[in-house]
């Protein structure tokens, strides 16, 4: 379009309106739906509706039980009409990208290609990670995982994510990419009396992990070798996580010199000569405990699976903002993994910190949203709550094609396969009762998710193109 209303593109008015109107509300600036409101109904009175062709519908949501509904501006795929989707055939039989292939090493790897990063399938091909998390089964594994499997293909998703039966999955008759969840720190910090169950996660003493309390690099080797070795030839194999959500205070220093033991010893001894401690020495500690954990679960896990990818313990909450806990695990992991909750699009900040803090493409390795419309209470667990299953497709469009256009993300894991179920007495906190999966208690897909689901991930190559061929306005 040259111009509009007679007034030409090159003209400042048409720039003005097209970064007005693409404002986004900063999640937690209380005037962040505000300005944005108020730049659309001064730019819809002043110039028309047509004239705005706006990429964003509005849905309602809250991030919390007690909260209340608010619209949020959602980017979904009618702002890309003209992106194709990928047909099947166009893809490698692991779902990365047939064209122009890298490669073929017989092993998922990670690459950068010019300034995108990319995981790189057992064929050559270009692999952006397209999961669900927690694919498990109850009755018959096989019969139930083999459905679950097809119905993930249907939706174009190419892999499985953490907390999934992995032992039925390599083993089904056309399997997916998979991951393994190992929980080494954990596992010896439950060992050693040192864990308790906390919603989501394992909780430490103090929120200090022992990662120099003797013993746990040999615990590390033991686990790597008993439960990895049998994995070592697996192409369908992406990758391991050490751990998940470990926990990173920002007085992780303070509270580790408090501790009995080994870990009282090892801050002392970070203190030795320092004076009085600064936020950039507490930093500083946070950067040398992660590289004591990464260094060492990285190195066990390597020497069973020497061709394999190590994806790291998974960040959550405070963790997004940890310098020191990225650059550790920059140094060490193959890929950053992130459980990314809290916000209802991705933040560049975010997504540019961590690159620069890493050197490494991120993963996002859990997130979802809970609808109302699904008759579930939805009451525990981190992810927002909308109206209706199709504002759930819209989120998921609106989350990944924020990660698409970074160029740092190399893939995202939907939390999780199927819903909570509210009568399960052994469901840990934060999965008790929530409408979290893509198909409910009784197995039944979410179709409107779904759809919106398989409509990105099917275009997610060609998007790409469409956002690195795009000349920033």
């Amino acid at each position: 379009m040259k111009a509009f209303f007679g007034i030409p593109m090159s003209h400042p008015i048409p720039a003005i309106a097209r970064a007005a109107w693409r404002i986004r509300p900063v999640d937690g600036d209380p005037f962040g739906r505000t300005i944005p409101n108020m730049f659309r109904t001064i730019l819809l009175a002043f110039l028309g509706t047509t004239l705005l062709q706006a990429e964003d519908r509005w849905v309602d949501a809250r991030s919390n039980e007690s909260g209340t509904f608010k619209a949020r501006p959602t980017r979904t795929l009618d702002g890309f009409p003209n992106v194709a989707a990928v047909a099947p055939e166009g893809l490698t039989r692991y779902g990365g990208l047939a064209a122009e292939q890298q490669e073929a090493t017989g092993r998922f790897r990670i690459a950068k290609i010019g300034d995108r990063w990319w995981m790189i399938d057992p064929e050559g091909g270009r692999f952006v990670f397209q999961g669900v998390c927690s694919l498990r089964s109850n009755s018959d594994p096989a019969v139930e995982l083999a459905a679950a499997l097809d119905l993930l293909r249907s939706a174009s998703f190419n892999g499985v994510g953490g907390f999934s039966d992995h032992e039925t999955l390599r083993a089904a008759e056309h399997p997916l990419p998979y991951t393994v969840t190992l929980n080494l720190m954990s596992g010896f910090g439950g060992k050693l009396g040192l864990t308790h169950a906390e919603a989501g996660h394992t909780g430490y003493e103090d929120d200090c992990i022992p990662v120099f309390e003797p013993g746990f690099e040999a615990h590390c080797l033991e686990v790597c070798r008993e439960r990895l070795s049998p994995l070592k030839d697996d192409p369908w194999l992406v990758g391991v996580f050490s751990d998940n959500e470990l926990p990173v205070p920002e007085d992780l220093l303070d509270r580790m010199r408090k501790r009995p033991g080994a870990s009282g010893a090892a801050a002392e001894a970070f203190l030795q000569g320092r004076g009085e401690i600064t936020d950039e020495m507490r930093q500083e500690f946070i950067e040398q405990v992660f590289d004591a954990y990464f260094r060492i679960t990285t190195t066990a896990i390597r020497q069973a699976l020497p061709d394999h990818l190590c994806l790291g313990s998974r960040f959550h909450g405070r963790a997004l903002r940890m310098k020191g806990a990225w650059k550790a695990a920059g140094r060490w992991c193959d890929a950053v993994s992130v459980n990314y909750y809290g916000y209802w699009s991705p933040q560049s900040e975010h997504l540019e910190n961590w690159h620069r803090w890493s050197g490494k493409p991120c993963l996002v390795t859990e997130f979802y949203v809970k609808a109302v419309d699904s008759g579930l209470p939805n009451t525990t667990g981190a992810g927002w709550l909308v109206k209706t299953q199709a504002d759930r497709g819209a989120f998921y469009q609106n989350f990944t094609l924020a990660l698409l256009e970074s160029k740092t993300c190399v893939g995202w894991h939907w939390f999780k396969y199927q819903d909570n179920d509210p009568s399960d007495p052994k469901a840990e906190a934060s999965n008790r009762d929530s409408n979290k999966g893509i198909v409910n208690l009784r197995g039944e897909p979410y179709g409107p998710l779904l759809e919106a689901m398989r409509a990105l991930n099917t275009r997610v190559h060609p998007l790409i193109e469409h956002f690195d061929a795009a000349v920033p306005e």
